[in-house]
């Protein structure tokens, strides 16, 4: 591995650099944070992709008929790697996404009914190269693995022949920005407001059934967008309005994906398995007397409480399908955490993970996050399907990386927006119990969009 350290360059800049480079993928801590918010990394001109389609796993455009699972799992034992402590954690390896959708190789679930759009149920580039940040030191490496040479040799050679390349990209002079969307809209949802109140309504009545304790129902928003839109641009706007700890933009041809994600999934570091649940949100507000007493009132919240709770009970079980016996342990329930538009209730979930399973085990197990189903994740994934009625893509799935050195860090794919074929598409929504109040639970999707139209510079007037 060749490792050259850069003199400091925003990560933003050298993003904007990069840009036009085949299949771009910024993870960005975009919200300052001393605990969340320490790495970023950059990538681009992968060598390898691993794409999963109609539940058909491929490796560089060639179908593999086996397990999608077992294909990522063989293809990062390919490239191992010793990772260095000295360095951010993402030093080479598969970044990308995986989408809600693929729930259905894990489980038998019905097919939602086709939407505008359908991209694939994961993409992840496999990168060489990597240009890491470490907010908290500010400091930057080109990391470069010399994969996927075999021999030591040529590999080192091509480790540092990447890296050159790299940094010659980056001491490029700034492109010219583009900073206007042109007009865009207007935005139509799957949902009127009386529709999302009746499916709240129609989860209630499954609750007291005995069904099910909690469901996530989500509103589909779509627009479409002008010819000259510029994702990048976007993306930057996105960011300074709505700051995250798991922010993210991929540019993957014509498809391109931006999150302003606050919530981590997976985080897998040596042994070590770390979830953080969001369950409970409530709109900030610009007076600060106010914008506490909002705050307190989220932590008051009986029914907010037990929306986390009943999550944190499920993501205790998934991660002791693969963690070691009783190591499983819940180190923070339903903490405040305050972000530019909302509050949210936080929970911390960590576990050690058995010494024969690996970061892809991991994330079966626990894929798609219990925050975004419910409880039962199974019967709730069900009910989403039939209530939503649209494929969620990549709403609720996870973005981020596995390492050839075994770490992986990935989000829950929230305040994301998928744009590809001129459509711009995202969702907002919340999680349904017995003591939900209909009306209230619409306010709160809207809630979560606002920042999401205020990025596009565009207002949602609702569908009849």
């Amino acid at each position: 591995m060749h490792v050259q350290e850069l003199q400091w360059i925003a990560p933003v800049t050298a993003m904007r650099r990069l840009a036009r480079r085949p299949h771009l993928t910024f993870l960005d801590s975009a919200a300052s944070h001393g605990i969340l918010g320490r790495y970023s990394y950059l990538t681009c001109d992968p060598f390898g992709t691993y794409m999963v389609a109609d539940g058909r796993a491929s490796w560089n455009g060639e179908g593999v008929e086996r397990d999608p699972w077992d294909v990522l799992r063989t293809l990062l034992a390919n490239y191992p790697q010793e990772r260095r402590p000295d360095l951010p954690p993402f030093q080479g390896g598969a970044a990308g996404y995986f989408s809600y959708d693929l729930n259905r190789t894990l489980e038998r679930l019905p097919v939602p009914a086709a939407s505008e759009h359908r991209s694939p149920q994961s993409i992840l580039h496999f990168y060489d190269v990597v240009i890491s940040y470490d907010h908290q030191e500010n400091r930057c490496w080109i990391v470069s693995t010399g994969w996927p040479e075999q021999d030591p040799t040529r590999r080192a050679a091509r480790a540092r022949h990447r890296a050159n390349e790299f940094a010659a990209l980056l001491a490029a002079s700034d492109p010219a920005q583009n900073d206007t969307y042109g007009a865009v809209g207007p935005w139509h949802s799957n949902f009127s407001r009386e529709g999302y109140i009746a499916a709240v309504h129609r989860v209630i009545d499954l609750i007291q059934a005995g069904d099910v304790f909690q469901v996530n129902i989500a509103q589909r928003f779509s627009a479409r967008l002008p010819t000259s839109f510029d994702p990048v641009a976007f993306y930057c706007q996105l960011r300074s309005l709505n700051p995250a700890p798991f922010a993210a933009l991929l540019r993957y041809g014509t498809l391109a994906i931006a999150s302003s994600s606050p919530e981590r999934f997976l985080k897998l570091d040596g042994r070590g398995v770390e979830t953080r649940p969001i369950k409970g949100t409530c709109a900030r507000s610009t007076d600060p007397k106010e914008d506490k007493r909002r705050a307190q009132l989220l932590v008051a919240s009986d029914k907010d409480r037990a929306e986390n709770i009943m999550i944190v009970d499920l993501l205790r079980s998934d991660l002791s399908r693969v963690c070691t016996s009783h190591s499983v342990d819940v180190t923070a329930l339903c903490n405040l955490e305050s972000y530019a538009s909302v509050h949210h209730l936080v929970s911390v979930v960590t576990g050690e993970l058995k010494s024969s399973q690996d970061a892809v085990a991991l994330l079966r197990a626990c894929f798609p996050g219990g925050s975004i189903t419910g409880a039962p994740k199974v019967r709730s994934m069900e009910i989403i399907t039939e209530i939503e009625r649209v494929a969620r893509e990549v709403y609720c799935g996870a973005i981020g990386f596995i390492a050839f050195n075994g770490h992986m860090d990935t989000n829950i794919a929230i305040r994301t927006v998928t744009i590809d074929g001129g459509l711009a598409v995202f969702h907002a929504g919340g999680g349904v119990t017995a003591m939900s109040d209909p009306a209230a639970e619409y306010e709160e999707t809207i809630v979560k969009a606002q920042r999401m139209f205020d990025a596009f510079a565009t207002n949602y007037f609702g569908d009849s």
